[in-house]
């Protein structure tokens, strides 16, 4: 069985990383696989992506063009909108590389049209890294429900019109993926629920399969030794925040951690807890949390944040959506406990007060709570970090996410057979 897993990216950034590790776990257990992408960044060699400056020129320029319908909309959000209908020549490279199964991730950026997917005349497996397969073009919907319908109307494009780009969107993916041989994987129940809900997917066969860790590379090192590693105090409670874009992407809840901190700040932590954020840099005018901030800008490589989630005493993710992350399933497998709204796929990862704090959604004072609680009792945290290594261990493996996506390939195999 030839596998051929397509992205936009190999491992700049997290649905591409997580979509790289799992074509890592493929290959450890002896599947055939390959990987096709728009940009890499590695130097795998079973990687595929453009070789030369002008094809790379053109995938880059690709970016600007595919916007271009957004331009009618200038009072639009700032979160994410992908178009995607720019011409491309996947199908006929896939054709050429003659895989059994597809399996689809991230694939935006404009890499692959809409109407492609259907022409790939290949059984198909779409692993969700977020919403917009199911959407008009959003990526998150922040609480619309518009998906369930035929989108229109757009919020984050501050449309009133019903029949508005997201509308058309939305009819040509309808349109398209009518014939499509679509098997669906959520990374998280919450993703596999909505995409259920969705009038595209509604009728697909969709299976939950979350992202999967090596976890040899994500592993608790000592934490005295990461803090001198990284130049962080080691008589202070460090509380970790990150992600792309860490501080400018809304949906990542930086306005939510900072009236936390405050709270935490004017109480008896005021003096014994430090902030750590990664995934930017020390902004021009950096906001007042009411304790230090160690800002360490953007980390790439597994050893780097392993040390990274190793040197903290819990990590922060108050997203206000969010489907599986990779930074929590990082964190725990370092052994260092969560802290997150009851949102989304967080349920999935983190057990409440076992391998840390799931706080009620946008209740920035349960929010504090959390943190403090998971951080005050020494013999509390050490339990909690015992158990997040061993949630990892027992569940997302990078040999397990392997595996399962393996059997599902050879089960939608055995079924187009039949």
């Amino acid at each position: 069985m030839k596998i051929l897993l397509a992205s936009s990216r190999d491992i700049d950034g997290g649905a591409a990383r997580a979509a790289y590790r799992l074509h890592q776990g493929l290959q450890q257990i002896g599947a055939s696989s390959q990987m096709l992408v728009q940009a890499k960044t590695s130097g795998d060699r079973s990687i595929l992506a453009p070789r030369t400056q002008i094809e790379q020129g053109i995938a880059k320029a690709r970016l600007t063009f595919d916007a271009l319908p957004l331009k009618r909309y200038r009072n639009r959000q700032s979160a994410i909108f992908s178009v995607q209908w720019l011409p491309e020549t996947i199908a006929a490279q896939i054709a050429r590389l003659n895989p059994d199964v597809v399996n689809l991730h991230w694939i935006n950026d404009a890499f692959i049209q809409v109407e492609s997917i259907a022409k790939l005349k290949r059984p198909i497996v779409w692993s969700m890294h977020d919403m917009w397969a199911f959407t008009g073009g959003c990526h998150y919907t922040d609480e619309c429900d518009r998906y369930t319908q035929s989108c229109g109307s757009c919020p984050q494009l501050q449309s009133q019109n019903i029949r508005d780009l997201s509308h058309s969107i939305w009819q040509r993916k309808s349109k398209a993926w009518k014939s499509a041989d679509l098997t669906i994987v959520a990374l998280s129940q919450w993703l596999a629920d909505c995409a259920r809900s969705s009038s595209l997917f509604r009728d697909s066969r969709i299976e939950v399969i979350p992202n999967g860790l090596d976890t040899t590379r994500y592993r608790p090192i000592n934490q005295a030794f990461a803090r001198e590693a990284l130049g962080l105090p080691q008589d202070k409670h460090l509380a970790l925040f990150g992600a792309m874009a860490a501080t400018s992407d809304r949906r990542k809840g930086f306005h939510l951690l900072q009236p936390a901190l405050q709270s935490l700040a004017q109480s008896k932590w005021n003096d014994s807890l430090e902030l750590v954020v990664f995934g930017a840099d020390r902004p021009q005018h950096p906001p007042e949390f009411g304790m230090k901030v160690h800002y360490l800008g953007t980390f790439q490589d597994d050893l780097s944040l392993s040390l990274l989630y190793s040197a903290a005493d819990v990590f922060i993710l108050p997203s206000t959506q969010e489907n599986l992350a990779n930074t929590v399933m990082e964190a725990m497998a370092c052994g260092t406990p969560c802290v997150t709204f009851e949102i989304g796929g967080m349920p999935d990862l983190i057990e409440h007060q076992k391998t840390g704090y799931l706080a009620q959604p946008y209740w920035v004072d349960d929010l504090a709570q959390g943190i403090a609680w998971t951080i005050e009792d020494v013999d509390r945290h050490r339990r909690l970090s015992a158990r997040c290594r061993e949630k990892v261990e027992q569940e997302f493996t990078q040999s397990r996410q392997a595996h399962r996506y393996r059997s599902l390939f050879e089960d939608v195999l055995q079924r187009k057979r039949r």
